[in-house]
């Protein structure tokens, strides 16, 4: 199921050229900024391959721009942009879950290499570009859905299901991520991400990481005992909306605790992202927390 509006994803790049009533402006501490940076950088340094055949093509034309000699960047970024024209055409043909998630995780890989690997970050012409496809992948993705049909009804869905759904999210947590860093390349304003107001939030490490199906149905089993009012959602962590009465603070607060003992490295790397942001309204700002 799809729970959002992904249309306003597909046409979020406009947002800081075109205003659009009800945007929540936000800024970063440089410190955050830095995080964000350097966690994405990793991800074009580092990949791990799949059963996927256009993964695999990403990984290994990845590894053919490693550490390319003083000179040759310009040369792999042109090797890169026609395979992302490639696959960006694929996208339209892609009939399966995975073929289409495939189809955005390696555009998504290849955008970073171009930006962190191959010194591409002042050609903004060819990154706004790979950012508005980019939100065309994400809508795309989404429309075959971003939830289990289960999990509103609060019970267990299929190992497979879960596991795409939440590699989806990730990825798409990953893309609001980036699109911060090239809006601030760009001098351009970020704005809150509301249009994913009610995704879950990262899973829980024990989840993400289980082994085996039994694993993870146990885990899950868990997981349901522990969450009788639904998953934490990713706006619980963004900044405390001014018109919450302090019940509902405490209540809000005590989720997030809940979520924080298992959660894992890109969960609290979100977390640490979100909790630092200050968002502006009219009259005042907020900080997360």
């Amino acid at each position: 199921m799809c729970p959002i509006s992904v249309n306003d994803i597909a046409t979020r790049w406009l947002h800081p050229y075109v205003p659009v009533p009800g945007q929540i402006p936000k800024e970063y501490h440089p410190g955050i900024f830095d995080l964000i940076f350097r966690v994405l950088k990793s991800y074009a340094n580092g990949t791990v391959p799949v059963p996927s055949q256009t993964l695999v093509n990403c990984f290994n034309i990845a590894r053919e721009c490693d550490n390319p000699r003083s000179g040759d960047e310009h040369t792999a970024a042109e090797i890169l942009q026609k395979e992302m024209s490639k696959i960006s055409e694929l996208a339209a043909s892609a009939f399966t879950d995975i073929d289409i998630l495939a189809t955005f995780q390696a555009y998504l890989i290849y955008t970073l290499i171009t930006f962190f690997r191959l010194n591409q970050g002042g050609n903004m012409s060819f990154l706004r570009q790979a950012k508005m496809h980019l939100q065309d992948l994400t809508c795309i993705t989404s429309h075959q859905g971003l939830i289990c049909s289960a999990d509103p009804q609060h019970a267990r869905p299929s190992w497979e299901a879960w596991l795409v759904a939440e590699a989806k999210r990730r990825t798409l947590y990953v893309l609001y991520l980036f699109d911060t860093v090239l809006s601030r390349q760009e001098g351009l304003p970020n704005f809150l991400e509301t249009e994913l107001y009610g995704l879950p939030a990262p899973s829980s490490k024990s989840l993400w990481e289980a082994k085996t199906r039994r694993e993870w149905e146990q885990k899950y089993n868990d997981h349901l005992a522990q969450w009788p009012e639904g998953n934490l959602c990713i706006d619980e962590l963004w900044p405390t909306p001014r018109d919450l009465d302090e019940a509902s603070i405490t209540q809000r607060r005590a989720r997030v605790d809940q979520w924080l003992v298992d959660v894992d490295e890109f969960g609290m790397m979100i977390y640490t992202v979100t909790s630092c942001t200050t968002v502006y309204t009219v009259t005042s700002c907020t900080h997360g927390g």
